[in-house]
């Protein structure tokens, strides 16, 4: 798959901008705060409907205006798919595929597949845990796009039952909220299962993948991994049974892992089943707390490198190869998914060559130069590798500066 037209509407700081592309590697060059990251910012709510940047839709409308348009061509194979997303500043945002009908935003999910690397990345390891659930429920709804209602529901019954919580803790807790609760505990049981069932298998996928591109990017002396670990994980023992110790995972390694291989073991059903127990144990101190303690919006993703966590004991350089390595595994399993129907993704390394040394640079310009598409932003040419021979287009304040020469 590669984008061939990508078109702005007073996104960002774009009135209107209009970028023909191609096949193989360009690189958009120009000074820092022009607006080449914003570019790229559209491509990846294109495919995410989400900011790499920001956490709300506010700040991608043009200042002053209410209504922002990304539209884009996607090629794939002789087939071409033009998208367009309408964001809102006051209403809900709407899609059209092919310019048909408005939709919904979330039924483009999975159509534009896309792999974004940029300097927010260092989150991915440094920042907290919301970062990296968040980082497997993107790439889980790039591959399924049925997730994404999944996610939905999730989170609109964990805001349901955090009221109904709170409501508890400020002692206006009734039996009716006790029956209301019981109700809220299977809705979110079910919800919850499914995502974490999911979640589950993706990291099995993409493990020995993560390993591969972190010894790709270095010497090879140290092995990455990542370990999944679950709110249940200490709540409920083996049988799934109530366990001393709490609303939280606890215990050795070893117990920790063994916990971790019999969830992966069970099915959405019994999952569900685990949750309302885990659930049932926890309310004294859910109440207590008013917030809901258990659920996969409480998971790890733990980052190991060598055999100490990634987070705190990595150096500068090694968290930027785990950061660029989990963004190349995500690229490997997307590529797994391609051989068997789906589509390659397009590569987008946003201000990445100016964080890393020149051993990194060449290295990671080898590893992504043979895919289908590669968009580079950068402030110098020489921050660019020579690896990554192509095309060169300028950007300037408000739109591109370059001949029209196809």
């Amino acid at each position: 798959m590669y984008l061939e037209q990508l078109s702005l509407t007073d996104f960002r700081s774009y009135a209107q901008v209009d970028l023909g592309l191609e096949p193989g590697v360009t690189v958009l060059l120009g000074s820092n705060g022009i607006g080449k990251t914003n570019l790229m910012e559209a491509i990846g709510y294109l495919a995410t409907l989400s900011s790499h940047r920001v956490s709300s839709d506010a700040p991608l409308l043009r200042f002053g205006t209410e209504q922002a348009m990304i539209r884009a061509k996607l090629v794939r194979g002789v087939q071409s798919t033009v998208l367009e997303v309408e964001i809102n500043g006051s209403r809900p945002n709407r899609a059209r595929i092919n310019r048909s009908n408005p939709v919904r935003a979330r039924d483009i999910l999975g159509i534009c597949q896309m792999v974004l690397f940029a300097p927010e990345d260092l989150a991915l390891v440094k920042g907290d845990p919301s970062n990296r659930r968040r980082f497997l429920d993107e790439l889980l709804v790039s591959l399924v796009p049925r997730h994404a209602a999944t996610r939905s529901d999730y989170d609109r019954v964990l805001k349901q039952r955090n009221a109904l919580l709170k409501s508890g803790r400020a002692g206006k807790f009734t039996a009716g909220h006790e029956a209301t609760l019981d109700v809220w505990d299977q809705h979110m049981a079910g919800a919850g299962a499914a995502l974490l069932h999911a979640r589950l298998e993706l990291v099995e996928r993409l493990l020995p993948h993560l390993q591969m591109a972190y010894s790709q990017l270095t010497d090879g002396s140290k092995d990455a991994g990542a370990v999944y670990r679950s709110s249940l994980q200490g709540v409920l023992d083996d049988d799934g049974q109530t366990a001393g110790g709490g609303a939280a995972g606890g215990g050795s390694a070893g117990t920790q892992a063994e916990e971790l291989e019999n969830l992966r073991m069970l099915s959405v059903p019994e999952l569900t089943d685990r949750y309302v127990r885990a659930f049932a144990a926890s309310r004294r101190k859910e109440l207590e707390r008013g917030v809901s303690l258990v659920g996969p919006h409480r998971d790890e993703l733990d980052l190991v490198l060598g055999p100490a966590p990634a987070k705190g004991y990595a150096s500068h350089g090694e968290t930027w190869s785990m950061c660029l390595a989990l963004r190349l595994a995500s690229y490997y399993v997307m590529l797994d998914d391609a051989r068997t129907g789906g589509s390659a993704p397009i590569l987008i390394l946003d201000d990445v060559f100016a964080e890393l040394d020149v051993q990194r640079r060449r290295k990671l310009a080898a590893i992504v130069s043979g895919a289908e598409q590669v968009l580079v932003t950068a402030a110098v040419e020489d921050d660019i590798p020579v690896e990554l021979t192509g095309r060169r287009v300028k950007v300037i304040p408000g739109g591109i500066d370059e001949p029209d020469t196809r």
